[in-house]
């Protein structure tokens, strides 16, 4: 008697605070392009999640495990990040580098993800086009957003956040 076994999407464990219901990832906690049960990458644009998803699968198979380290955020958790930021460098000029508005973070609207490790950022640098997924930012390797058609040529990154 042969089984039949199906497929199940991966999905991460159930949202369990505020913090993680605004998309933030908590430390020492690894989301894959799959983890749909997470704010972080469930409320992702579609069409740019799926994209990631492909990305991951072949990036798997050349040996590298791609993560999601930041996705979609809620406006809150995008204003607390520009928060941090500028206590961290001291101005909301140079916090603009690294961190965007909540009115104009790609983030907020689903449109944007932070990848990783490295590894995984320098093959989605290298391919990513083939998904139309581009770098944005130069000084952000992990920073990527549906830019182009699959199979298209990304435009050049923005030297950084602030333009």
């Amino acid at each position: 008697m042969a089984a039949t076994v199906t497929a199940q999407p991966v999905t991460a464990p159930p949202v369990t605070t505020e913090a993680e219901a605004d998309g933030e990832i908590p430390d020492g906690r690894t989301l894959t392009p799959s983890d749909t049960g997470s704010p972080a990458v469930g409320n992702l644009d579609g069409p740019l999640r799926e994209a990631l998803q492909q990305a991951a699968v072949d990036a798997r198979a050349k040996g590298i495990e791609m993560t999601v380290t930041s996705g979609w955020r809620s406006k809150a958790y995008q204003q607390r990040l520009l928060d941090r930021g500028v206590v961290t460098y001291g101005s909301l000029e140079q916090a603009r580098k690294f961190v965007n508005t909540p009115e104009k973070s790609a983030h907020v609207s689903g449109k944007a993800v932070d990848v990783g490790p490295t590894s995984a950022d320098y093959w989605l640098i290298q391919n990513g086009a083939r998904y139309g997924l581009c770098q944005v930012y130069a000084n952000e390797i992990w920073h990527f957003e549906l830019l182009t058609t699959p199979g298209g040529t990304c435009p050049a990154p923005l030297p950084d956040a602030a333009g």
